[in-house]
């Protein structure tokens, strides 16, 4: 004997699964309530999780349909994703730290002379005095290798609970992603 549908709860809406479906399933949940185990807001997500469960298979289910397959469960689950616990920080490795990129949190015009001390590992007062030294000695030469630096080197993607990005900054992220976008189209 084997046992054909199951009925599962999710989130108090009842769904009926044939076997396949529902060992998929609580495997699923059981990884996403292991990945939670440490987070006080555990309980809430599942529930969240098990709701969007829920909307994807019913969603997917065709009016004749008796119960949700393995066949409709697997892209529902594929479309919402694997769960990662926000609390937990990203392990960060060592090439995605001595990259070279603008930093807009906390920067003054574009972010290259953050993104310099990030990837020198100094202080970002430190760079921008010598900076500032390099303009006066170059004459202004320094203001095109900065613009250059500042067309060339890509964005950093913006950290969790960073500074938040001041009005100037933001504008020349807008203008320099609109003049890469336009030079990409003439390119092509």
């Amino acid at each position: 004997m084997q046992r054909v549908s199951v009925t599962a709860s999710l989130n108090g809406v009842a769904i009926p699964f044939d076997h396949a479906a529902f060992v998929r399933l609580e495997a699923y949940l059981a990884d996403a309530e292991q990945t939670l185990a440490g987070n006080p807001d555990r309980a809430e997500i599942l529930a969240d999780l098990e709701q969007a469960v829920a909307d994807q298979c019913k969603r997917r289910m065709r009016l004749d349909q008796v119960r949700v397959t393995l066949a409709e469960l697997e892209p529902a689950l594929a479309e919402i994703g694997s769960v990662q616990d926000p609390e937990v920080a990203e392990p960060v490795t060592a090439s995605a730290t001595r990259r070279l990129e603008q930093v807009s949190e906390g920067a003054v015009i574009s972010g290259v002379c953050q993104g310099i001390a990030r990837y020198l590992k100094v202080d970002v007062t430190l760079v921008r005095v010598i900076a500032l030294l390099l303009l006066l000695i170059s004459g202004g030469t320094m203001i095109v290798v900065y613009a250059i630096m500042m067309m060339l080197l890509p964005y950093a993607a913006p950290q969790r609970g960073g500074e938040p990005v001041r009005r100037i900054p933001a504008k020349c992220r807008e203008f320099v992603e609109a003049l890469r976008s336009k030079l990409s189209a003439v390119a092509s």
